[in-house]
């Protein structure tokens, strides 16, 4: 499935829906119209709800939306209210306020890449475990919704990333068994302040203002089902690009990350719970960023830029700098 948060337009209420062809199922107002029984609203009113009981949430959630395409036809009165069109929907970050976002630096060609532009080596304790950093989960934003330009930086910088979000409260998980703890995958832009971040770092803490203003996820939760035509093990062939103003900048692949998503949670998870709705991100592909790419393939990004990240199967994620 591809589960999104969205509000109809006009509408202050975040609801939990199915992406179809050209519009999204409100997932509880469809239950209800259809009499499912054990769906009721609570558990399918909205993505938290639906993570706080993923393995009962996910099966009502695939039972309303194949029983609502049988029911096109002959109940279409009935579910006309619970189908909006695309255009008449505002979308948000699939997960409202995280317990957590955890971002890694899992892909080398990053790693090696960004500490090239500073005359710098990978560090041999890279090869060592995965880290990460604690970004801010009271800073989501959406699929189409403006990203706001920090005053205090004059190179702003995007970042191609996958993520997971975690489905089950787990502890100590081993690598191999990544796959009972995680909901889906979506697609996260770390947005980064790179002149605040260089400066703040050269203290030895960080990243934390160079990324705390915002971080763009979505545009829907796509559950791991969707994508074992495209697993490769514990990687996954998905294919990654990032455009600024419709101009392809950076291209790659999920499938070349060097740590995989279940060494990610390991370690994530080493001595600590994990959530439902805790992010895990990938850290930035392989030339995925404009520090990568240099000034001389394109400017730091400014007001009016539309930057859209897209990975194959997981859709794309649009955002504009205001």
């Amino acid at each position: 499935m591809r589960l999104v948060s969205f509000s109809p337009k006009g509408a202050g209420s975040r609801a939990l829906g199915a992406l179809e062809d050209g519009s999204v199922l409100e997932l509880a107002r469809a239950a209800a119209a259809l009499d499912i029984p054990d769906s009721g609203p609570a558990l399918l009113a909205t993505m938290e709800s639906l993570l706080s009981d993923w393995e009962r949430g996910l099966a009502a959630a695939r039972d309303t939306f194949t029983r609502a395409e049988r029911a096109a036809g002959e109940r279409r009165d009935l579910l006309s209210r619970a189908r909006h069109e695309l255009q008449s929907v505002v979308f948000h970050s699939p997960v409202a306020r995280p317990p957590s976002v955890r971002d890694f630096y899992a892909f080398e060609a990053h790693v090696r890449n960004a500490r090239a532009r500073r005359g710098l080596p990978v560090p041999p304790e890279w090869y060592e475990f995965p880290v990460f950093y604690f970004s801010n989960p009271g800073a989501l934003v959406g699929h189409g919704e403006p990203v706001r330009k920090p005053g205090s930086t004059e190179a702003l910088d995007y970042e191609l990333e996958i993520a997971c979000v975690i489905g089950k409260q787990a502890r100590d998980v081993r690598a191999e068994d990544w796959r009972s703890v995680v909901a889906g995958f979506t697609i996260l832009n770390d947005w980064s302040a790179r002149d605040v971040q260089r400066r703040e770092m050269a203290v030895g803490l960080g990243p934390a203002k160079g990324k705390d203003f915002a971080t763009s996820l979505g545009p829907s939760l796509v559950t791991l089902d969707e994508l074992e035509p495209r697993r490769q093990g514990d990687r996954h062939d998905l294919a990654m690009e990032a455009r600024v103003n419709g101009r392809t900048l950076s291209k790659g692949n999920a499938r070349d990350m060097h740590y995989t998503f279940g060494q990610m949670i390991a370690r994530a998870s080493q001595d600590v719970y994990l959530f439902p709705g805790d992010v895990i991100g990938s850290g930035t592909m392989g030339g995925g960023c404009l520090l990568e790419l240099g000034p001389e393939v394109h400017r730091w990004l400014q007001p009016g830029d539309e930057v859209t990240l897209e990975i194959e199967h997981l859709g794309a994620l649009t955002n504009r700098i205001v």
